[in-house]
């Protein structure tokens, strides 16, 4: 009995010193760091030798505290100024510019050099005598075609307007370096050298030359081709053939003189018009003047006689270009004379340049030679 009771007693001392065993392992194991433990005493240890590090550089921590303390004195300034100046960003949408500030004064000589443009009032029919009201002004004519300087030279004729003639735009672009003083310019969309469009634009680019006003002359009358005259600068637009009662409000509006027109109707002229040559119309483009109607058609009579052959040579030769500005010139002489059918003939045909392919141009110009043929008698026999 005793001899079992020590045997237990044995076993009991084992299981103790186990369980002592065992108590003494967690113990140890519990003493050991987590992963997590030994990542936080790592940025601990990277802390300490950042701050190490910033007390062995005070010159950089300085001026990082001098940077801070220069926003903050900055924005202090920002905030005292909209206290002190309320103009300044104190409405809502307003973003602290000065308006005033932002904007620059014009130049004396650009604000004092302003075009300005007046209604124009119902009037009666025009004729010539009515540009007198015009007297002393001058205006620069940029034309390269013969007829239409002199059909514009006669219009004014008489009335006391001094017109400048300049060939191209290179040619109006030297007059104006040497002479400003112009109303207006009539200016030719298309001309050698320099077209219109170029010279518009070099002249807007001067402000020497802001108190002139640009008007374009031109027989193109579709919207996208006065929407390229506007763009280039040119402030107004005269369709070719010139008619007088445009070209006189044009005066009238840009014009600084007020003087009272003469409201009576002028009394018609009517010539011999055949199916070739309405004379009417082209007596009434002339400003009524028949001496001066004569000279314009003798001057087609020489310039234009074989245009017919020019053009034939120029559209076999495939020279479309130079075939579209001949036709251009013939489709604005013909509309001054009267010259209806050849003028809706020529049109055609410049339209028809587009078409490489079936090139109907070539057939056109037989109805161009029949109407210049008997074009040409009517005026000779008209001029008789």
């Amino acid at each position: 009995m005793v001899e079992e009771l020590l045997n237990n007693l044995d076993l009991i001392g084992i299981a103790v010193a186990v369980i002592l065993l065992i108590g003494l392992v967690v113990y140890k194991i519990s003493r050991k760091k987590s992963p997590e433990s030994l990542i936080d005493d790592e940025l601990d240890k990277e802390l300490q030798s950042i701050k190490l590090d910033a007390n062995l550089l005070p010159d950089e921590y300085d001026e990082t505290q001098d940077e801070i303390t220069q926003e903050e004195t900055t924005q202090k300034n920002v905030e005292e100024m909209d206290i002190e100046s309320p103009e300044m960003g104190s409405e809502e949408g307003d973003f602290g510019v000065d308006e005033e500030q932002g904007k620059q004064e014009p130049q004396d000589d650009i604000e004092s050099t302003t075009i300005h443009k007046r209604d124009v009032p119902p009037h009666a029919k025009i004729t010539k005598e009515n540009f007198q009201e015009f007297a002393g002004q001058r205006i620069l004519l940029a034309e390269d075609n013969l007829i239409n300087q002199k059909v514009i030279m006669g219009l004014l004729a008489d009335s006391g307007i001094e017109i400048i003639i300049a060939n191209d735009g290179q040619e109006a672009l030297n007059i104006l370096e040497n002479d400003t003083n112009f109303m207006l310019i009539l200016m030719d969309a298309h001309m050698p050298i320099m077209d219109g469009f170029e010279a518009t634009r070099q002249i807007r680019a001067n402000n020497t030359y802001n108190h002139i006003v640009v008007v374009a002359l031109s027989g193109d009358t579709a919207a996208d081709d006065i929407r390229k005259m506007n763009e280039a600068g040119m402030a107004e637009h005269l369709e070719k053939p010139l008619k007088m009662d445009a070209l006189y409000d044009i005066f009238y509006a840009y014009s600084s003189e007020n003087d009272k027109r003469d409201e009576n109707e002028p009394d018609t002229i009517i010539v011999v018009s055949t199916k070739e040559l309405d004379g009417e119309k082209g007596l009434d483009i002339c400003g009524g003047d028949e001496v001066f109607y004569h000279e314009i058609l003798s001057e087609f009579l020489q310039t234009y006689s074989d245009s017919d052959e020019t053009l034939i040579s120029m559209l076999e030769a495939g020279q479309l270009q130079e075939a579209d500005r001949l036709l251009l010139d013939i489709v604005g002489v013909s509309a001054n004379i009267g010259a209806i059918r050849l003028n809706e003939t020529a049109t055609t045909i410049k339209d028809s340049l587009s078409d490489s392919e079936e090139k109907s141009y070539l057939t056109l110009m037989q109805q161009y030679q029949h109407h210049l043929k008997r074009l040409l008698q009517d005026i000779k026999e008209y001029l008789r």
